[in-house]
């Protein structure tokens, strides 16, 4: 029985290396490791949301600074959570085929590397938040602890994709709260529109892994619920999203371009619904990838219209 694999009861035993286990990266060659662990074009999920966030506060563009250091404590905050969900799910990426190939199952970074890389991405959120209203450093550990849960909450409960969700849609109300420190309902609606927007795409994204997580204990919808009801929880959860979106929009006080904004996502959430196939894997690769990071890069684009336009 070979390292990651299934014992009975459906557990996954430890991972250890092998002799194929690629060498660790070391120097210059740590950069691309760390970039695909963290998965660095994956940030277009999050980080438009939390400047979106921002912009909307007082709907103008904040200070250069504030700016920087809003874009600073989303890189560490994005770094740690997903180095977190590396490390933590190492077991289960090394026993399954689509992931053994990433960087700490494969042997290409270590697990003392990533350890040390995710100590160095809570500083760089902690000196950001210590250079933004004084609430966000009383804040900054409610999305900690949500990076620390979620790897966890796919071995008990379905409801997974929501945990997550809700994490990522804090980076709104972070952005806003960076900026006039306060909380108010814009905000709130808006990471409630982003918590069922990630939701609903995670949904789909675990449909590329229903017999395995069915054969080994991971909870998802798809695997509680099959694959074509799984589809009809996405697309709730997206008509959810839009509604939250003009929500956001109307408590915000904004104008035309931001609703043309939303009106936009709402065609991209569409396409990505109806295009998505589950048995066809690219096709739900390109609705996890593709769709969603087109939607995010337009959706702050048109808050940027929103705040600039006179």
């Amino acid at each position: 029985m070979s390292p990651g694999s299934e014992v009975p009861g459906g557990t996954i035993r430890d991972v250890s290396s092998s002799s194929s286990a690629a060498t660790p990266a070391t120097g210059l060659a740590l950069v691309p490791a760390l970039l695909g662990l963290v998965r660095f074009k994956h940030t277009v999920f999050a980080l438009p949301f939390a400047l979106a966030g921002a912009l909307l506060a007082r709907l103008e563009w904040p200070s250069a600074a504030v700016i920087g250091w809003i874009l600073l404590a989303m890189v560490g905050a994005r770094s740690l959570a997903m180095a977190l969900n590396r490390l933590i799910d190492a077991r289960i990426d090394a026993a399954n085929p689509r992931t053994a190939g990433r960087e700490l199952p494969s042997g290409r970074l270590r697990a003392g590397q990533v350890w040390w890389f995710s100590a160095a991405s809570l500083a760089a959120l902690l000196l950001a938040v210590s250079r933004l209203p004084e609430i966000t450093w009383y804040l900054w550990p409610i999305p900690v602890a949500g990076f620390v849960i979620y790897p966890y909450t796919k071995r008990f409960t379905w409801a997974c994709h929501l945990f997550l969700g809700l994490v990522i849609g804090l980076a709104p109300v972070g952005g806003w709260i960076a900026v006039t420190g306060e909380f108010d309902t814009a905000p709130v609606l808006l990471g409630l529109a982003v918590a069922c927007w990630i939701a609903g795409f995670d949904v789909i994204y675990a449909l590329l892994d229903v017999e395995f997580d069915r054969a080994h204990g991971v909870n998802s919808v798809p695997v509680r619920f099959g694959a074509a009801r799984a589809l009809w929880i996405t697309r709730g959860l997206h008509v959810a999203a839009v509604a939250l979106l003009a929500g956001a929009g109307v408590a915000a006080g904004t104008s035309w371009a931001y609703f043309a904004g939303v009106a936009a996502c709402a065609a991209v959430l569409l396409f990505e619904n109806l295009h998505v196939d589950p048995a066809d894997q690219g096709r739900i690769q390109a609705a996890f990838g593709r769709a969603n990071g087109i939607l995010a890069l337009l959706f702050i684009a048109f808050v940027v219209l929103e705040v600039t336009l006179p």
